[in-house]
């Protein structure tokens, strides 16, 4: 019996990293199990990311619905690399940055392996 997805379900934002520095930036309800996914583990990985891994979980926040945390995907990806990586330190400029562009919809920042 599979159970239908729980319409209060948190969105994540996660980025990932490669041991040669590749960031990777997406948004799922299960950032784990995404990983999984792009490490080879699981089926449906990014197929961008294919041959690129093993990757880790560099980064994940939650969201409180899908159109807040794809709005913050779309602003992170705009962002270089640089600033990737102090969001990644949790910078707490950039969460900030998060924070207005998504208003009450954010959650508190998840520490990666968490």
């Amino acid at each position: 019996m599979q159970l239908s997805k729980n319409k209060s379900e948190l969105w994540f934002l996660y980025l990932v990293k490669s041991p040669a520095g590749l960031l990777y930036t997406g948004i799922s309800t299960e950032p784990e199990r995404r990983l999984r996914q792009h490490n080879g583990e699981l089926a449906g990985g990014a197929k961008a990311l294919r041959g690129k891994g093993p990757f880790e979980l560099a980064f994940s926040l939650a969201f409180a619905d899908k159109s807040t945390a794809s709005k913050a995907e779309v602003l992170v990806k705009s962002w270089s690399k640089t600033r990737k990586l102090q969001l990644c330190q949790h910078s707490s400029q950039l969460l900030d940055q998060l924070n207005q562009l998504c208003g009450e919809s954010r959650i508190e920042p998840q520490q990666a392996g968490s």
